[in-house]
């Protein structure tokens, strides 16, 4: 379970002071899958980088399997992510000048993970978003579509317990967006991960089990669906 607990978050000092959170609290079921919907600007990005404890708040506590990871140490929280928690981006940000394998590698060669391990857990990834053909391409002659299927990749090569989406279908025309969506939620179901998405698109958010509307750094509603 994710607890967010009276999360506030500030930018800036005096005069240049900008409140992007105030007073956050809701739960998240492990298993769940959340959207967090809002326009630019309302805080839904801060709010997902607060949850992963890729920035601190000044008030709150982000209490996830009963421990709240705002009071643990830099390394402590990088090695809690790197064993819990994966990413998508809008930008994919991979290696361009990678191969597809090689950036799928790179998770598991910053958790030490043995060479022979490794190649069986980024070749079932590969497969897993269709990309195995491409393993020995460099990323930079993937299209767009391909990009993010790699970043999938990426992102589920070392078995998450929480996976993190901001606006991954961004940058993608609806039908290999579509394609995105499909390959989250069905790596969702599979294996009971909790998924966290960011997005303005309603369609997809009304996919979620849970949906988060926050307004100017405050939730203005959570819908939960009806089981």
């Amino acid at each position: 379970m994710i607890e967010v607990k009276g999360v506030t978050k500030i930018y800036g000092k005096k005069d240049n002071e900008f409140k992007a959170l105030s007073d956050v609290s809701f739960t998240i079921p492990d298993g769940g899958s959340v959207a967090i919907l809002g326009k630019s600007g309302s805080g839904k990005s801060t709010l997902m980088h607060v949850m992963s404890g890729l920035d601190k708040p000044q008030i709150g506590q982000i209490i996830i399997d009963g421990k709240n990871i705002l009071k643990l140490k830099a390394k402590e929280i990088d090695k809690f992510r790197s064993r819990k928690m994966s990413f998508i981006f809008q930008s994919f940000f991979v290696q361009g000048n990678e191969s597809c394998y090689n950036n799928v590698s790179l998770p598991l060669e910053i958790a030490d993970v043995s060479p022979s391990r490794r190649r069986k857990r980024v070749e079932a990834a590969l497969r897993a978003v269709e990309l195995y053909d491409k393993k020995k391409a460099k990323a930079k002659e993937l299209s767009g579509g391909q990009k993010q299927r790699l970043a999938v990749a990426r992102a589920i090569v070392n078995s998450p317990q929480i996976l993190f989406a901001d606006e991954p279908t961004g940058n993608l025309d609806s039908i290999t967006g579509r394609v995105i969506e499909n390959l989250l939620f069905n790596y969702h179901k599979k294996f009971h991960v909790t998924l966290v998405l960011v997005t303005h698109d309603p369609e997809l958010s009304e996919r979620c089990d849970i949906q988060i509307h926050i307004k100017d750094g405050v939730i203005d509603e959570i819908k939960r669906k009806k089981v």
